[in-house]
């Protein structure tokens, strides 16, 4: 086979994404790589593909373990044989997988960098072909890089142990400049292909909001999104058992995650989780690497990650369908210091010098600080993410909350002048809530103590807000015109810009949300989002099928013990309820179905369609979203839909039925050899051109409702409540309604 066959067979995909096929023909030309993809982008198929084609052993060095299940599982339920290796095999198993692994059953093996080095390892390894090396999460390479592990260091030494060096490629989501270079160095990477995609995820919305009750902000959200799953992350263990009991409480199907859980409650929440047997998962950052679970709509970070490479790779665990998923972040000034200790006491580096772990502490600190300035910035979310990563794009998405706030320009340069002079007359001594306090003329003891009621600014901006004064201190230190320190008291500094605006009058202006946008944010309101990508739109009957090929797969899930994305993803049922295929032909058409599933499943899911389905056929007319769902043979050589006389003869009006439905009755007169269906986007586009519907936008996705004329013509509109709790309109024909349909086909389309 070649590597579109195994794309194909195995993974049911027809083409490649993205950079994927440059990075396997350079690998399969037996040349280094190192290929920085978002989340979702197919990063695993660039060495599994490879590694079914070279001749040997292609060892996949990856951080966790849950990581190593989700993908040998996916492999093993995909006719591939692969295996992982670590600590939670009994030695027995372990033993028996690196037999097996001798007899060459395994052209991948997972791999933790802590058994590299082993004697057992290192004698399986030497006594076998390696062929590849492939380095998953290369970002913990790096002593730069937010989740830097030493063990990762022993890859090369193991590298260097082996008779003969095989291919080395490495693959992260995300890796600032200063990390790609550190993974290319450390890893001795030989004149490799480096490629990097680009770090944005369209489909993904960003948010910061920062409510006077988190725990409300996040109830109110999920009562605007029933059933749907999704990830809360907290920043400590206690957080997260509080979050997840009082959501237990309130009647939500959440489970929790953290490292102080037994081995066993931990597999079984995550089990829970992944199996759709609960929604929501509560965990703090041990939870979510590696898992391939596609239909994950949102994540809520329950508190401010200490960097932006977190905060980023775990808001990409959503939305990994690239169907719409949305990222929000509550935030309160508490986050800072709670992430300022985890990085004053990090255990992690222990292992190296003091020197060298002092200048980690300090990236960490900076790190941080930046993190922050995304909780403050009110310019586009999304563009400030990419910039971080080294990406410029044009400052505006549409698609983030900053993006979609009406915002106006305000002159704040009267309290930035006191801010600063308060600063300076107390000789950079306090910190950003003693300052806030003393020029809003707070009495509490701690002012008195320090006598900032004696500084000549006391009491100068009483009458601003605070939260308004906070909004501009953060805006100062956003542009660098104060600073506060990374150290244990974080104290509020000048820069060398202070001075332009004490003593040269320069002007400082800021955006500030208009008021009612604020007073939403505060209560922790969702926006609705104007500039949303737009996600499938299933009419009732697809609805319908959607639904019951997800039952299917929950059933075949539980015969199987596999996780339900492990059978098909939300996005291949999707294609299924599309395109509704009667055959192998039309089924191997969907993306994500290959033959070795349609061997296992496909006729299980053929059944599940027929019985929907009926005798009606399905339409494949055309692009929905701009992705094609089912092109298929057997529509080449026909003509288009045209109405005739005799057909429009055998026409049974009466009553009242939906559009679709008399759609299909008309389909059902027609000679299917040679015909090509009537679609129902014809009809609605008909409709609409002559002012029976009339069409509004909810950001690029079209919604439609019916007009007076709609009403005159003989159409009527029914709300329905789908099995998700979505609310959508039905349109129906009365008899009147279905005879000018004929007539306008009897004309000609």
């Amino acid at each position: 086979m070649d590597k579109y066959e195994i794309l194909k067979k195995y993974f049911g995909y027809d083409t490649f994404r993205n950079a994927q096929e440059t990075l396997i023909d350079n690998i399969l030309e037996g040349k280094d790589a190192l290929g920085i993809m978002p989340t979702g982008a197919g990063k695993s198929l660039c060495y599994q593909i490879p590694a079914l084609l070279m001749d040997g052993i292609t060892l996949v060095v990856s951080p966790l373990i849950s990581l190593m299940k989700d993908q040998v599982g996916s492999l093993n339920q995909a006719g591939l044989h692969a295996a992982y290796l670590n600590s939670s095999l009994t030695m027995n198993q372990y033993y028996k997988a690196l037999e097996f692994a001798r007899q060459g059953r395994y052209p991948i093996i997972y791999v933790a960098p802590e058994r590299l080095m082993t004697e057992e390892f290192l004698d399986f390894a030497l006594h076998v072909k390696i062929a590849m090396v492939a380095v998953d999460e290369a970002h913990c390479v790096s002593q730069w890089g937010q989740d830097f592990r030493p063990s990762y260091l022993k890859i090369v030494e193991f590298i260097g142990s082996l008779p003969q060096r095989p291919v080395v490629s490495a693959f992260t989501a995300t890796a600032t400049k200063e990390v790609r270079d550190d993974i290319l160095d450390i890893l001795q990477m030989r004149d490799p292909l480096v490629i990097t995609t680009g770090f944005d995820r369209s489909n993904l919305y960003f948010g910061v909001m920062t409510p006077k009750d988190r725990y409300g902000a996040v109830k109110n959200y999920l009562e605007c999104h029933p059933g749907d799953s999704g990830i809360i992350y907290c920043l400590t263990r206690k957080v997260v058992d509080e979050v997840s009991e009082r959501l237990r409480q309130d009647g939500y199907a959440a489970a929790r995650y953290h490292a102080g859980l037994s081995d066993q409650e931990r597999k079984n929440s995550q089990d829970d989780f992944i199996y759709d047997r609960v929604t929501i998962m509560v965990a703090t950052n041990a939870f979510g690497m590696g898992i391939d679970k596609s239909n994950v709509r949102f994540v809520l970070h329950f508190g401010m990650p200490k960097n932006m490479e977190s905060y980023y790779q775990e808001a990409g665990r959503a939305g990994r369908d690239g169907e719409p998923a949305e990222c929000i972040l509550y935030y309160a000034g508490q986050d800072v210091i709670t992430n300022q200790f985890f990085i004053d006491n990090n255990q992690d580096n222990q292992e190296l010098d003091p020197v060298t772990r002092a200048m980690v502490q300090e990236r960490d600190r900076e790190r941080l600080r930046k993190m922050t300035f995304y909780c403050f910035t009110n310019e586009c979310l999304r563009d400030y993410i990419l910039r971080y990563f080294g990406e410029y794009g044009s400052n505006y998405c549409g698609n983030c909350q900053n993006c979609l706030t009406q915002f106006e320009t305000v002159d704040v340069t009267d309290i930035a002048r006191t801010l600063i002079g308060c600063v300076r007359s107390c000789r950079q001594r306090y910190g950003v809530n003693v300052i806030l306090d003393t020029v809003h003329g707070a009495n509490t003891a701690k002012i008195r103590q320090y006598r900032m009621n004696e500084n000549p600014h006391y009491g100068e901006l009483a009458k601003v807000p605070v939260y308004r004064l906070r909004q501009v201190m953060n805006h100062l230190q956003l542009k660098e015109l104060v600073a506060v320190t990374n150290d244990d008291y974080a104290i509020v500094k000048l820069t060398a810009s202070s001075q332009k605006v004490l003593e040269e009058g320069e002007p400082v202006t800021m955006r500030l949300a208009k008021e009612q946008e604020r007073m939403a944010q505060e209560k922790g309101e969702k926006k609705a989002k104007k500039g949303q990508v737009p996600g499938v739109t299933l009419t009732e009957k697809e609805e319908s099928l959607f639904q019951k090929l997800r039952t299917l797969r929950t059933e075949i899930s539980r015969e199987e013990q596999v996780p339900p994305y492990i059978v098909f993803s939300d996005k291949t049922l999707v294609a299924m309820s599309k395109v509704m295929p009667r055959n192998k032909e039309q089924m191997l058409s969907v993306s994500g179905v290959g033959e070795f599933k349609y061997e296992k499943y496909g006729e299980r899911f053929l059944d599940c369609v027929r019985a929907e389905a009926g005798d009606e056929e399905p339409d494949i007319s055309g692009e929905e979203d701009g992705r094609y769902y089912g092109a298929t043979s057997f529509q080449r050589g026909k003509t288009d839909f045209a109405m005739t006389p005799e057909m429009a003869e055998q026409v049974k009006y009466g009553g009242q039925v939906s559009i679709s439905e008399f759609i299909g009755q008309i389909n059902g007169l027609r000679d299917e050899n040679v015909m090509k269906r009537l679609t129902i986007k014809s009809v609605e586009k008909w409709l609409t051109d002559t002012g029976r519907f009339d069409v509004w936008f909810m950001g690029n996705s079209p919604r439609r409702c019916l007009t007076v004329l709609g009403e005159e013509f003989g159409i009527v509109a029914e709300k329905k409540i789908s099995e998700k709790g979505n609310e959508y309109e039905v349109y129906f024909l009365k008899e009147e309604g279905q005879r000018r349909v004929v007539e306008w086909l009897l004309s000609g389309i």
